[in-house]
């Protein structure tokens, strides 16, 4: 936690590549640590887990380290450790979105896996274990465009650079749909690849090439609510990107996922197909939405 919260306050201040390193350091000291301790001192599952916590405990120590240190723009320091209420709430409020998102996807995969049961029992909860798997693979280069656009956006709207903001948004948005038409077409030619990395079992492979090539139709609408909710967090419109987190998920997934089955067949095949449907118009709703605000912000702000 130390060091994926403070690696943010290295980004912000345009240590990008110090941020990088920072999350390298955790990631490659923990693959090399694991087969030593699991195979070499033959510690199993323990071994594992003291590999990670000893990676962890290395990138927390050269992220504070850095931020402490001469190298950096604005230091940690204990005198600047005053509670200030109206910071703390920006914070929060901002952060409630990302939140949201998160909780959100938690209460759809339960909603998911409870009715793949109903209808497909435990092989199509494993199928959707597998793409959701996927998923957060090959949504990473998108959360690294966003996240990585967030602090760019923010500084020059600060700054009063309404262009560049204009620019940043443009080079997000065409990237990451960019990026989402060409792997949804990898996914739906490929789909036998990315299955195995995760599991050869024939059966749930069988089932999970249909499934999959449901659940990730018009997958680049997905990249239209990371764009949307990032500028809006980007811009302090905590309200905008709280709704929108809420609207996909609770207002559109949910139901649907529970709808879909009734009226779908087979069955199970309906709860794949509320992801997309959702996408199409939470993505949509959203990105169109931050478009209006943010010509109706940098008009007010000229």
């Amino acid at each position: 936690m130390t060091s994926l919260g403070l690696n943010s306050y290295i980004n912000a201040q345009g240590f990008a590549r110090i941020g990088m390193v920072t999350t390298l350091i955790g990631a490659v000291l923990n693959i090399l640590l694991d087969p030593v301790f699991i195979f070499v001192l033959d510690m199993g599952i323990q071994g594992a887990a003291i590999a990670t916590v000893i990676s962890q405990a290395a990138s927390a120590l050269w992220t504070f380290r850095f931020l402490t240190g001469d190298k950096t723009i604005l230091r940690i320091r204990l005198s600047s450790m005053k509670p200030h209420g109206g910071t703390i709430g920006s914070i929060v409020s901002l952060g409630l979105s990302g939140f949201m998102m998160s909780i959100t996807n938690s209460i759809v995969q339960v909603v998911c896996n409870s009715t793949l049961s109903v209808y497909g029992g435990d092989l199509y909860v494993g199928v959707m274990t597998v793409i959701n798997s996927i998923r957060e693979i090959v949504t990473m280069p998108v959360t690294g465009v966003t996240n990585g656009s967030q602090p760019v956006i923010s500084f020059n709207y600060g700054a009063g650079k309404y262009d560049r903001i204009k620019q940043a948004i443009r080079f997000m948005a065409l990237s990451c749909i960019g990026y989402t038409v060409v792997i949804w077409g990898i996914l739906h030619l490929f789909p036998v690849f990315f299955i195995h990395i995760f599991n050869t079992q024939a059966d749930l492979v069988e089932a999970a090439v249909p499934s999959m090539q449901i659940y990730y139709f018009g997958f680049f609408m997905m990249s239209l609510q990371f764009s949307g909710q990032t500028v809006f967090q980007a811009l302090g419109k905590a309200k905008f990107a709280i709704f929108f987190s809420i609207l996909r998920k609770v207002v559109i997934v949910t139901p649907l996922t529970l709808l879909l089955p009734r009226v779908v067949s087979p069955a199970v095949n309906g709860v794949f197909l509320a992801e997309p449907v959702s996408n199409f118009i939470g993505g949509a709703a959203c990105f169109l939405t931050m478009l209006l605000v943010v010509r109706k912000e940098l008009k007010k702000q000229n």
